[in-house]
């Protein structure tokens, strides 16, 4: 019993000796490790990576138990499998690590140079692509067209022609004509432009999606997955209208509620983040106009004074 409370008594100690002696900047490394963890456990939880890296735990756990028992084959093969692990991991979860880092790539300010004029074209090309989409509905066309957000799409353009034409209804119904040259494919829009049509697009790998969407549905969200892109989708088997933003694919939707929804992605986020930097530069100027103001009055009074 004794030897227990000298045992407790001498880790109380070395605990009490190691927060008495505790920076704050060991504190923010704490935080920042804590964060990076949270962070990492999220986005395995919402990505496939997540069964991938279980199977990583499972070849870690029959490690262990070949060095219990001593399995010196199992452990041989084990060490050559985690001898190129990183080579392994990298090329396994290359679009999840894709789609983080351009996450953590996306910044507030490179968004926010003639936002007026480009909200107003990026406005009226969604409402001629959803109008025309709406048309085709009809005939059960199949449609699927890509917006371009903050990540750029550059390697999905070069897998197409380039156009770069103003939106037109012709021009969208032309290109996704069954008979057309450019309609098996994606077009991309950019900047409120038709940049590139006949585009192939990344097919989702996800299992939890129905088996009812086709190639068309399954590249929308793949696209969605690896970047910020909105897609809308119209099928050709239903003519049911669809858009997929961020992994996610919404259906059964009117063109009014698709252009609502697409304009909702492209317009009024990059409206909010400018409309939120615009106050804080104006409450920061408006800050040092009153203490300066504060300072000429203080001056004043020790005058008169």
């Amino acid at each position: 019993m004794i030897n227990i409370f000298n045992a407790l008594y001498t880790y109380w100690n070395q605990f009490a000796y190691t927060i008495s002696n505790v920076r704050v900047f060991d504190i923010i490394d704490i935080l920042i490790i804590a964060y990076i963890v949270y962070k990492a456990i999220e986005f395995l939880r919402e990505t496939r990576a997540g069964q991938l890296f279980k199977g990583i735990l499972l070849l870690l756990v029959l490690y262990a138990f070949a060095l219990i028992f001593e399995l010196a084959v199992l452990r041989w093969l084990l060490s050559a499998v985690f001898g190129s692990a990183i080579v392994a991991v990298a090329i396994i979860f290359q679009p999840e690590l894709r789609r983080l880092l351009e996450r953590v790539g996306q910044t507030k300010i490179g968004n926010l140079q003639s936002f007026n004029s480009e909200a107003e074209l990026v406005n009226s090309s969604v409402d001629i692509i959803c109008k025309t989409a709406g048309q085709m509905q009809k005939s059960k066309t199949g449609v699927l067209v890509v917006f371009e957000r903050k990540t750029q799409l550059g390697e999905i353009i070069n897998t197409g022609t380039t156009i770069d034409a103003q939106v037109s209804e012709s021009l969208i119904s032309n290109i996704f004509f069954p008979k057309s040259p450019l309609h098996d494919g994606a077009v991309v829009v950019r900047n409120g432009r038709v940049y590139a049509a006949a585009c192939i697009l990344p097919l989702t790998q996800s299992t939890a999606f129905s088996s009812q969407l086709g190639t068309r549905h399954r590249a929308a969200i793949g696209m969605t997955e690896n970047s910020d892109a909105v897609v809308l989708v119209v099928s050709e088997e239903t003519g049911i209208i669809s858009i997929a933003h961020n992994g996610e694919i919404f259906r059964y939707l009117t063109p009014e509620d698709a252009a609502e929804m697409i304009k909702s992605r492209l317009i009024d986020d990059n409206s909010q983040e400018k409309d939120s930097l615009i106050k804080k530069v104006i409450s920061k100027f408006s800050g040092l106009r009153k203490e300066k103001n504060d300072v000429v009055l203080k001056e004043e009074e020790n005058n008169d004074n």
